[in-house]
């Protein structure tokens, strides 16, 4: 039977480059990433099953209802959440799972799977993170307010998570999450079937001496 994966909750302000990264850890490394559901637009260029898979208003309440979600939230005006069924299946599997995912799914991610390992994206300062939202050209002035404004709110979440990285520089960054999620590999935690098994042949060791 394979050792359970790692689930890896990947968060940030929006326009931290975290859907940079995540796209880097997916081309480099066997990751699989889970796709999230959400009711908003797509974007140009973005396939349903791809970026996210894009629900109306009523069946995503109807995904929440049934339980088919991990988490879920609202993010300035639109619903995005996790299937459930998915995640399941490849941390059974022993594939490590991404999960990007907003600061109020993750901390519900928490609370069904303590053993996930939580990670902050976010640039080196205000002054890039404002740079890098109106550089993308895919908002409107009011938008790129109101997402400065919920940052604003979002940094309270910092602290109540694993790992914070910097995205400074792209290679680095994404050297950093690999890393820190290779490591939790080796945590106690995620041994404990190792554990078991050896002291239980430990055991009958003793009792045949």
């Amino acid at each position: 039977m394979p050792k359970k994966g790692v689930l890896a909750v990947i968060s940030g302000f929006s326009g931290a480059g975290k859907g940079t990264i995540m796209k880097e850890l997916i081309r480099q490394y066997p990751y699989f990433l889970s796709v999230s559901a959400t009711t908003r637009k797509p974007r140009e260029g973005e396939v349903n099953g791809r970026e996210y898979f894009f629900h109306t208003k009523e069946e995503f309440e109807h995904m929440i209802a049934e339980g088919e979600l991990i988490e879920w939230a609202e993010y300035v005006g639109n619903y995005y959440g996790t299937p459930k069924k998915a995640v399941e299946q490849q941390l059974a599997e022993g594939k490590d799972v991404l999960l990007e995912i907003e600061m109020q799914g993750g901390m519900l991610v928490k609370e069904q799977f303590p053993e996930a390992v939580l990670i902050f994206i976010t640039p080196p300062s205000y002054d890039e993170l404002k740079s890098r939202l109106q550089g993308r050209g895919t908002e409107s002035a009011e938008e790129i307010e109101r997402r400065l404004n919920r940052a604003g709110e979002e940094v309270a979440y910092m602290k109540s998570y694993d790992y914070i990285v910097v995205n400074d520089e792209l290679t680095e960054a994404v050297n950093r999450v690999n890393n820190i999620i290779t490591d939790e590999h080796y945590r106690v935690s995620n041994s404990m079937d190792l554990i078991a098994d050896m002291d239980r042949e430990l055991g009958r060791h003793a009792e045949g001496e």
